[in-house]
C-alpha cells in the first residue's frame, strides 16, 4: 500500500507544516510539491514532529511525475462533477492531489485523475485541514485499524497520562 500527497504550488509554510504532521499521523508516505512559493518560505516550516526528516518532501517539476505505476491519481478540490468525500471508497495505492490555498487543480490534472473528491462543506476548508479530513476518512474505512489502548499510548504526548476512570 502507498499513500502519496501531492502539493499544487503551495504558498503557506505553515499549511506544508501541518500537512507533513498529518502524513506522519496517518503514515502516509510521502508529500510532493510544484512550484517556487514553498521553497522560498521553507525555513519558517511548522512541521512540529519533524517528520520532514523521516518522510520524503520533494519538490517535482509536475505534480504527476510522482505517480507510482499502481497509484490511483484522486485529486481532492471544490470541483463541480466530483464525488462527495462521504461516499468515496479509497484506493489501496493512490496520489492524492491537493490545489493551491488560492486556486484550484488544472484542468489537465483533473482530466488525467482516476477519481475527483471533495469534503461537503459550507466554504472551502484550509489545505492542511483538507489533507487532514481525507486522511482521516482513508483511515475510518480501513478494515485493519488499530483501536487500542497501546495506540493511544503510542501516540500521545509524554506529558499526557491521562486514562478513563469508570466510578459507580
Amino acid at each position: 500500500m502507498s499513500v502519496y500527497i501531492g502539493l499544487i504550488n503551495p504558498k503557506s509554510p505553515a499549511n506544508v507544516g501541518a500537512v507533513m504532521r498529518a502524513v506522519g499521523c496517518f503514515q502516509a508516505d510521502a508529500v510532493f510539491y510544484t512550484g517556487q512559493r514553498y521553497t522560498r518560505a521553507a525555513k519558517f516550516n511548522t512541521d512540529t514532529k519533524n517528520i520532514n526528516r523521516l518522510l520524503p518532501l520533494t519538490a517535482v517539476a509536475h505534480i504527476l511525475a510522482a505517480k507510482k505505476n499502481n497509484q490511483k491519481v484522486v485529486c481532492v478540490d471544490l470541483i463541480e462533477g466530483a464525488t462527495p468525500l462521504p461516499c468515496y471508497q479509497h484506493p489501496e495505492n493512490a496520489l492524492y492531489i491537493f490545489g493551491p490555498e488560492d486556486g484550484s487543480i488544472e484542468q489537465d490534472i483533473v482530466n488525467k485523475a482516476d477519481d475527483v473528491v471533495y469534503i461537503p462543506t459550507h466554504g472551502c476548508m484550509n489545505l492542511a485541514a483538507t489533507v487532514n479530513v481525507v486522511l482521516y476518512d482513508r483511515l475510518c474505512k480501513q478494515k485493519n485499524i488499530s483501536l487500542d489502548n497501546e495506540l493511544i499510548r503510542k501516540s500521545r504526548d509524554t506529558n499526557n497520562k491521562t486514562k478513563v476512570v469508570k466510578s459507580c
